[in-house]
């Protein structure tokens, strides 16, 4: 009998990240016209996640905070918190205010960039920023 590691899930045969579950789950999410139950999500996997995989995966990224979660029925209805580009914002947030030299690390951060990215990221600093919230 074949185990799962910490970092990943069997699924019928294959193995997958954990990680990468969530992703499946949330471009679910992120794809629907508002929120979904953990039935209607497993619907849109085309069947490969079995119901209860889908609501730990949900729980999951609920406790993370990249979904917000609503009564509908006997369930909860689930949608992301922010899309695509604010989630990894949030992600990159998070990672800076458990740092003590933030400093540090976004001159790395910016250091190590191409150099795409970092005239993108001067023409923002010089001109106003769009109000995205």
């Amino acid at each position: 009998m074949e185990t799962a590691t910490p970092t990943s899930v069997v699924h019928r045969g294959r193995r997958r990240a954990n990680g990468a579950l969530e992703g499946e789950v949330l471009a679910a999410l992120q794809r629907a016209e508002g929120p979904l139950t953990p039935r209607e999500v497993q619907s849109r996997l085309a069947g490969e996640l079995t119901y209860s995989t889908v609501v730990t995966i949900l729980s999951r990224l609920h406790g993370k905070e990249v979904l917000s979660r609503t009564p509908r029925g006997r369930a909860y209805a689930y949608a992301p918190v922010a899309d695509e580009a604010g989630l990894a914002a949030r992600r990159m947030r998070r990672i800076l205010d458990g740092l003590a030299d933030r400093e540090v690390v976004l001159t790395r951060f910016v250091a190590e960039l191409p150099p795409s990215d970092e005239a993108l990221l001067r023409s923002l600093f010089t001109s106003s920023f769009p109000a995205v919230r």
